[in-house]
């Protein structure tokens, strides 16, 4: 009975995960398909550059739900399956639901498996696991948005907070945290390799928050 409840919970956190947000609120809202602009992706960056910051922010606050809800799927289940939500077995337990649910968002199962790149998911996910660190993301996060005008490099930024603010500030004892913080640098890396490559050449799109772009 135990296995049914955690192979139910899992499938649950991939479900919340593939909530393809970006798409059916631009189809549903816009009657676009955000995947077949801008870059590609089903996902919040992606909404800004193709609709706006209206539909953005909703895309990116829904896909941060996304992470947080699964990654607390586990208050929902009895101690004794899960143990005592302080213990580093109940946060691993966490951190796997959290997984998931971003694999759901790369791979979702409601899109034909084209989901976006799972930074507002991931994001949910850390606010679920660390709330002050995750704030201290966010920080950077607006910091160099507002200086770079970059959404990607923003999110690459806040990417790498995340594990040095754990261990420069808050020092945390629980080695799984340290090394999913890790495994989250990793992931943004992969996810933004494009991105990256358009930094590099000067091609990648800005995103201006409080005015509007100048016409050259």
């Amino acid at each position: 009975m135990i296995s049914i409840y955690l192979v139910g919970i899992v499938i649950l956190a991939y479900l919340f995960g593939s909530i393809p947000t970006a798409v059916w609120f631009g189809q549903a809202f816009y009657g676009v398909d955000v995947r077949e602009y801008g870059s590609g992706n089903a996902g919040a960056t992606n909404t800004f550059r193709v609709l706006g910051k209206k539909a953005g922010s909703v895309v990116m606050i829904i896909d941060i739900l996304k992470g947080w809800t699964a990654t607390n799927l586990p208050f929902l289940l009895d101690s004794s399956i899960v143990g005592d939500p302080r213990s580093p077995h109940f946060v691993n337990f966490q951190l796997a639901l959290g997984v998931i649910a971003v694999l759901g968002h790369l791979f979702p199962v409601f899109a034909g498996f084209r989901g976006g790149k799972g930074v507002a998911t991931l994001f949910g996910m850390v606010l679920a696991i660390h709330w002050p660190a995750a704030l201290c993301c966010v920080s950077v996060f607006l910091l160099c948005l507002l200086i770079t005008h970059y959404v990607s490099l923003s999110s690459i930024s806040a990417g790498f907070t995340f594990p040095l603010s754990l261990a420069l500030v808050f020092k945390t004892s629980v080695p799984s945290i340290m090394l999913y913080a890790i495994a989250i640098c990793t992931l943004i890396l992969i996810t933004h390799q494009k991105n990256i490559e358009r930094l590099l050449k000067g091609h990648e799109s800005k995103i201006y928050l409080f005015k509007k772009k100048s016409k050259d």
